[in-house]
């Protein structure tokens, strides 16, 4: 039985959530006034691109015109006429997320419109190719959205995604203030697994937020935006680039130290922690205060919660990040036995184990009893 916890305010809490998002506002336009090479997104990706790194000239074309390469997803054969487009459900810096049905079979999709020339005038490509390799892995796990094909037109790009009708957790959050806890970690959990997997093909994610989470229409959480995903790193390979969103950066991260996949646990307890409270766990109206919270303020959980909840959150939220929950692997190795009984591990193996006493049943109906099996000569038992 879960123990109850006191809600704050809904009215408080409202307000706050409404100066949440002309913070995030402010925050961009302070950065951009000072001259910091932090971007943030304006509505929903907030990034800052170290361009010294690992530039790739072959998808950088000199012109709006020119033809990006879409990799295996591109399907040639398609264009912007084989949709009817009918409601904006999403919107960010490069383009518009569109509701369409394709007109010769009816099916909904959501689809990505980027605008060439925007991406290119930012210099943003890389990220926008990053999204397309993220998204061509992604078929494979429930929880990622998937891409069906892609195209792109002299001027647009078009990503042919998964439509998921649920919405956003944000919009969720903002509606109902927060969740109690055996729902916070239904939708938890469901995250751990994607970030799991991505983790399992070298892809540090690096922007959760209740903004990149949609709910499907069964209530299953699917992540969304991969343009800060960071590829080929590898289980103890760190990466320096600043990137995020200010109330979700992990400790190191603002110290501009080599982080690793951490990032993403960091990222996890405060959307879990947002979840369960309504706020994230180190919130201010004042970025720098905000910074300075995540960097040293001790973690306060609010009200009661179970033991379960706060050892996760402490664990998630753990500022050093090579103590952090996750920062060690589950298994050393195949030959990892630390989740198998003693008992059963210690037995010496019996250079005999495949020699029986003789029972009732002859050999060849032992034999017949067991088609299928190939068969090894005796002589070749251990």
């Amino acid at each position: 039985m879960f123990v109850a916890w006191m809600e704050p305010s809904s009215t408080a809490l409202g307000k706050t959530k409404e100066l949440i998002k002309h913070g995030r506002e402010r925050i961009e336009q302070t950065i951009k006034a000072s001259g910091s090479r932090l971007c943030l997104y304006a509505e929903r990706v907030a990034f800052l691109m170290d361009r010294s790194r690992s530039p790739d000239k072959s998808t950088q074309p000199s012109t709006p015109t020119d033809n990006i390469n879409l990799g295996p997803s591109a399907n040639p054969n398609a264009k912007p006429t084989d949709f009817d487009f009918l409601k904006v459900i999403g919107k960010g810096s490069f383009g518009k997320v569109l509701l369409a049905k394709r007109k010769c079979d009816g099916t909904f999709y959501a689809v990505k419109v980027l605008h060439k020339k925007t991406i290119l005038k930012k210099k943003e490509q890389n990220h926008i190719m990053a999204e397309r390799n993220v998204l061509l892995k992604n078929v494979k796990h429930p929880f990622l959205v998937g891409l069906h094909y892609s195209f792109q037109t002299s001027e647009k790009l078009y990503f042919v995604l998964d439509y998921v009708n649920g919405g956003e957790l944000f919009f969720h959050l903002q509606r109902e203030r927060c969740f109690r806890e055996p729902r916070a970690r239904f939708y938890a959990a469901e995250v751990a697994s994607a970030i799991g997997y991505l983790h399992s093909l070298n892809i540090i994610y690096r922007d959760l937020k209740p903004e990149n989470i949609l709910l499907d229409c069964q209530g299953h959480i699917v992540l969304t935006d991969f343009g800060l995903c960071k590829e080929g790193m590898e289980q103890e390979e760190t990466t320096s680039t600043f990137c995020g969103t200010p109330e979700y950066l992990a400790p190191e991260v603002l110290k501009k130290q080599p982080y690793d996949r951490t990032v993403d646990w960091w990222c996890l307890g405060a959307v879990l922690y947002e979840m369960l409270f309504g706020l994230p766990p180190f919130y201010s109206r004042d970025v720098s205060q905000m910074y300075d919270n995540i960097l040293h303020k001790p973690l306060q959980i609010q009200g009661t919660k179970t033991v379960a909840a706060c050892d996760i959150l402490q664990g998630l939220l753990h500022k050093d990040q090579k103590r952090r929950l996750g920062a060690k692997t589950d298994f050393a190795g195949p030959a990892d036995l630390r989740h198998f009984d003693p008992e059963f591990t210690q037995e010496a193996i019996s250079a005999s184990i495949t020699h029986t006493p003789d029972l009732a049943a002859s050999s060849s109906s032992a034999s017949d009893a067991f088609l299928g099996f190939s068969y090894a000569p005796a002589e070749e038992d251990i």
